[in-house]
């Protein structure tokens, strides 16, 4: 037996659910928190640029070393040691701060740890991910467990920012040791592994055995395709959102955090619906349907002629992503052999990101005038990617064809 399956005797979907909850409200958390304290701290947006650089650097390499310690050392142990290593970072930090006055020492604490949490965010995602599909594996409907997943990760990206600004109120040694609690809770809820990893499971571990396998399986490489697509497509209308809200619509901030608080509300009820819709439906024709909704509202997007359209079909295009990333996490999970599991997602979530530093040196190279002909085109370009993909899962030999 190997250890995720040891694991996951003492994992119910409660316990599983307040694990990932508490994981990604600590990453969403410290995400928002971080250039925040860097403005706070030294009243530089030039800074504030350079640490979500310095954040998210780190997170994108992580993803080259958290599947093979995953599948080498087991994802309980890797996320329950992570978020020990970061809740004593979090303490190390607080300590420093109410330590040392100095900006240019607080500054670069912050940005140190900047770099170390988005590592350690990224390791403990890949390793609650790879516990999530194994628990979804085990599962009598495999599709429920992913909506649950996926609401909890969208909903801890909805309550992180609000929750984030309310304790900066209290200054930021108390929210780092909310980070530092939550930390805490997600390594003592993570159950322990009594067992060592079998030897397949050991040797499926790391990144080139992760590449080796994704282009192996070429219904996963059309659902990678597909999920990247979508995130290009959902890139650009994020990075020229508040282009297209100030200056087409005149609008302000505060109308564009309306935009993203709607589109959030909305994903989070149709993920909710699209457990309960693929129970009555099947997977295909909700796959289908979302996949419809998310290339016409981003066409909508791209055509929109005043804020309410736009802030509309900008709703529609999210709620649909919502479902389909529902119906594509449950065709992965199945679709990635057991063994190397964690590598091979690394490898497919590096594919997924590709598209969204993309997208924002796409909108920053475009005339804004041009802007949503980017968008109109991207979306066609979405809406056949997504079509060829669920096609070709849909015909497709593998396991899914079960679904």
């Amino acid at each position: 037996m190997c250890a995720v399956t040891v694991a996951l005797t003492s994992l119910s979907r409660p316990r599983l659910y307040a694990v990932r909850g508490s994981d990604a409200l600590a990453s969403a958390l410290i995400t928002y928190a971080i250039p925040l304290l860097v403005l706070l701290t030294t009243g530089s947006p030039a800074l504030t640029g350079l640490v979500f650089a310095v954040e998210w650097t780190p997170r994108i390499g992580a993803f080259g070393i958290a599947g093979g310690l995953a599948d080498r050392y087991g994802p309980a142990r890797i996320l329950r040691w992570g978020n020990l290593v970061r809740a004593g970072c979090l303490c190390g930090a607080a300590a420093v701060l109410l330590g040392v006055h100095e900006d240019r020492g607080r500054t670069a604490t912050v940005l140190v740890l900047g770099a170390l949490s988005g590592l350690l965010a990224e390791i403990g995602y890949v390793a609650s991910e790879a516990l999530g599909a194994e628990a979804a594996r085990h599962a009598s409907v495999p599709h429920r467990v992913q909506a649950g997943l996926t609401g909890i990760d969208m909903g801890a990206g909805l309550a992180g920012p609000a929750l984030g600004g309310l304790l900066l109120l209290a200054g930021p040694v108390p929210l780092l040791l909310s980070v530092t609690a939550l930390a805490l809770a997600t390594s003592c809820l993570t159950p322990k592994q009594t067992e060592a990893l079998t030897a397949p499971h050991r040797a499926g571990g790391g990144l080139r055995n992760g590449w080796r396998t994704l282009c192996s399986i070429p219904a996963l490489l059309w659902l990678v395709g597909g999920l990247a697509a979508s995130n290009a497509a959902t890139g650009l209308v994020q990075a020229g959102a508040p282009i297209v809200v100030v200056e087409r619509f005149d609008g302000s901030a505060a109308h564009l955090g309306l935009v993203w608080t709607l589109a959030a509300l909305g994903s989070l009820g149709v993920v909710w619906a699209a457990q309960r819709l693929i129970t009555r439906w099947g997977i295909w024709p909700v796959g289908a349907a979302s996949a419809g909704l998310c290339t016409t509202g981003c066409f909508a997007v791209a055509v929109a002629p005043d804020f309410a359209s736009y802030a509309g079909a900008v709703a529609v295009m999210m709620a649909a992503e919502g479902g389909l990333t529902v119906v594509l996490r449950t065709l992965r999970a199945r679709l990635i052999p057991a063994s190397g599991f964690a590598s091979t997602l690394s490898a497919s979530i590096i594919c997924v990101l590709v598209p969204l530093p993309v997208a924002g040196l796409v909108v920053g190279a475009v005339p804004s005038s041009h802007l949503g002909t980017v968008v109109a085109v991207c979306s066609l370009v979405q809406g056949l990617v997504l079509g060829g993909a669920l096609w070709r899962l849909r015909t497709s030999d593998a396991p899914t064809t079960a679904l």
